[in-house]
């Protein structure tokens, strides 16, 4: 046998042996790299919920959603939230993000959100699903939906509320046996970060018993600084002698943002506080009459009634007004049978 020969025989030889080794021991020939990373696994390492939008009936919350990833890439990874309601149990809104292919090493945040009424609470499930298989679940509850602040009404300026220092003051500018001539101040606090924007600040002085609105008044209240106090004032005139409701509120663009209370002792016999009346007062609607020369206008020659004759005018508001204060004066006087 020549050299050749003898070659050509020894590689046979060894292709030969080489296939019965692989074929005798499985995996002989897989990559290494394979053999060294391990299955992928998905799952949850937390969960975070935060408003979004907020609107007048519903709310936007946004959900962010942490994957931990090991191993191997996970295909196909798709991740759904379900808000449903705490005591009803139904199921308000579903939102499913798709992540796709999953190779990345650590912990990421995947973002959702779903859209819920503002009232009550919720339960928020999250599924992570890879190829359509459930993978991880999370549960997070959700309270106090009804106390988030709608955009259109988010300012953070608003009434004063202090033990000592009155939110309402009212002082009187001038008075006669008619009419009195009150000054009304109240204070506002900027609660926010950032200097606030313009907002109006509305008055009206309402009487104790009747309800009758006896003036009104509309201020702006200007920049404030955060964390300040400004105070506002507004000047009114009332018939003298009765007792008022001084109703405040803010405005921002016609959206009320607060309200309060403060009230005008008038009548030397009787007192009243904010959401309290005194009753048994005797109370003369034509007293409230507005005419051009303001309230209180008697006419032209700007006389006061001292005999309680009438005129033709007609006193009062009107007479809805009028028919108002007889109903009340019905329901006093059945009460105290």
């Amino acid at each position: 046998m020549d050299t050749r020969t003898a070659l050509l025989a020894a590689a046979a030889a060894l292709l030969v042996a080489s296939a019965v080794g692989a074929v005798a021991v499985p995996g002989a020939i897989t990559d290494p790299r394979e053999t060294n990373e391990p299955p992928g696994r998905i799952d949850v390492a937390g969960a975070t919920v935060s408003p979004g939008e907020v609107r007048g009936e519903t709310a936007e919350l946004r959900l962010g959603t942490d994957l931990r990833h090991r191993g191997g890439t996970v295909e196909n990874v798709t991740v759904r939230h379900r808000a449903i309601g705490s005591e009803s149990g139904l199921l308000v809104d579903e939102t499913t993000v798709e992540v796709g292919d999953v190779d990345f090493d650590g912990e990421r945040t995947v973002n959702g959100t779903v859209d819920v009424e503002r009232e009550g609470g919720y339960r928020i499930e999250t599924v992570v699903f890879a190829d359509g298989q459930r993978r991880e679940e999370q549960t997070t509850r959700v309270a106090g939906v009804a106390a988030l602040t709608p955009d259109y009404a988010d300012t953070r300026v608003g009434f004063t509320e202090g033990a000592v220092w009155p939110t309402v003051a009212v002082s009187v500018v001038e008075a006669d046996n008619e009419t009195a001539t009150l000054s009304a101040s109240v204070s506002v606090t900027n609660r926010g970060d950032v200097a606030s924007e313009d907002v109006d600040l509305r008055l009206y002085l309402r009487q104790a018993d009747s309800n009758v609105i006896a003036a009104e008044a509309t201020e702006t209240v200007g920049t404030v600084r955060p964390g300040r106090t400004d105070t506002v004032r507004a000047t009114v005139e009332v018939p003298n002698g009765y007792n008022y409701y001084i109703d405040a509120a803010l405005f921002d663009d016609d959206v009320l943002v607060d309200e309060t209370q403060g009230v005008a002792n008038l009548n030397p016999q009787e007192t009243i506080t904010a959401n309290e009346t005194v009753r048994d007062v005797q109370f003369a609607v034509e007293d409230f009459e507005r005419g051009e020369g303001g309230v209180g206008d008697e006419g032209g020659d700007g006389a006061a009634r001292d005999d309680g004759a009438s005129d033709d005018s007609t006193p009062g508001f009107g007479p809805l007004v009028a028919l108002v204060a007889l109903v009340a004066a019905a329901l006093v006087a059945r009460r105290r049978r």
